[in-house]
């Protein structure tokens, strides 16, 4: 016998309750669909493949305390909302790229011991993450190991492996602000 198909209505009514079956159900209907949605913006698989997780993330994490109307147009906004919030982070990430291809070659010792604070809140970025997360991105950056690599190693996933290096980048950005601020004092010295 067929099981008739759930509308999107039924389908949050039991996500408000905290049924996973729902939430299943939703993602099985709409992954796909968010995700070429998102790569029709962004193109750029992996990043894409990220943003509509954190939007099922979230769609999970907030399911007790949303009444959602629309589902479908819930869902594509979301998708959206985070694709808009990736090209703004990362925007800031290139301004970022343009400060440091401006910086002198040789700096003076006062600057020095700034770039000494850069370089420790870099490390205690790196050093903040969970353990999985830290031993990827040191086996990535320090280690010069590809994603494959580092799979085999650690006998997990390629997918899983960057997943972390996602997870460790986006960490990592977080705290670039306070390193942004610190190169807008050594630019402003120069100037």
């Amino acid at each position: 016998m067929i099981k008739p198909k759930i509308n999107d209505n039924e389908l949050c009514a039991a996500l408000f309750r905290r049924d996973l079956k729902a939430f299943d159900t939703i993602y099985e209907r709409y992954w796909k669909r968010l995700y070429c949605y998102a790569f029709k913006i962004f193109e750029d698989q992996l990043v894409c493949e990220d943003l509509v997780q954190e939007v099922f993330v979230d769609l999970w994490e907030r399911a007790s305390h949303n009444r959602i109307e629309n589902l479908e147009s819930y869902l594509f906004r979301a998708v959206k909302f985070q694709v808009l919030k990736t090209i703004r982070d990362l925007k800031k990430t290139t301004d970022l790229e343009v400060v440091f291809a401006h910086l002198p070659e040789k700096l003076m010792a006062d600057h020095m011991l700034e770039l000494e604070d850069l370089d420790k809140i870099l490390k205690e970025s790196v050093y903040g993450l969970p353990e999985k997360c830290k031993e990827v991105f040191q086996l990535s950056r320090d280690s010069e190991l590809s994603n494959p690599e580092i799979a085999r190693q650690m006998n997990i996933s390629v997918r899983t492996v960057e997943a972390h290096l996602y997870r460790a980048l986006k960490t990592i950005k977080k705290n670039l602000a306070q390193i942004y601020f610190c190169f807008i004092g050594i630019i402003d010295a120069w100037i």
